[in-house]
């Protein structure tokens, strides 16, 4: 349970805007110490809705992802927490394929999207974050290396559409 206000209306929101599309979790607990995803979604393969009524969120979510919003701007090492729990969770995903003797390919891994009011060039040019002509995803939203499945969402650059809520 979070004491932050902010935190708290952030992942009902979410949960709430996703719920139609798949199984959402918020606070999940990951291992080896005790740390909580904010949101961690999985989608359904029939959704109740469309994801395309999400606009950006209902994108976001056609894969397993994280979703960790910051009512301020992160900072580098908040940042590299986020992603340390990605690591764990992926690594979980990875441990049950294991056990369960299937595989587990890049393109199954989750993605982690960080939502900040803003992001500094500082951030975006320590992490190589950059925008993503090839795919369209638009101003304000600045993806880090493939591997790493992150992306961060400068939510004061986005377009002021529907698509953007």
């Amino acid at each position: 349970m979070t004491r932050k206000p902010h935190d708290q209306f952030a992942k009902q929101y979410l949960e709430e805007l996703l719920a139609p599309l798949g199984s959402v979790e918020t606070s999940r607990e990951i291992a080896p110490e005790i740390r909580q995803v904010d949101v961690w979604f999985v989608p359904t393969p029939s959704p109740a809705t469309t994801a395309e009524n999400l606009g950006l969120l209902g994108r976001m979510a056609t894969t397993a992802c994280l979703l960790e919003p910051f009512r301020n701007p992160p900072n580098p090492a908040e940042v590299l927490d986020c992603q340390s729990k990605l690591n764990s969770v992926r690594s979980e995903m990875r441990r049950k394929a294991r056990r369960e003797r299937t595989s587990f390919p890049d393109t199954d891994w989750p993605h982690l999207w960080i939502l900040s009011p803003s992001c500094s060039p500082r951030l975006l040019d320590g992490f190589g974050a950059t925008l993503h002509p090839s795919e369209d995803w638009g101003e304000g939203v600045y993806f880090m290396a493939k591997f790493l499945k992150t992306a961060l969402i400068a939510i004061n650059q986005l377009p002021v559409t529907e698509d953007t809520l």
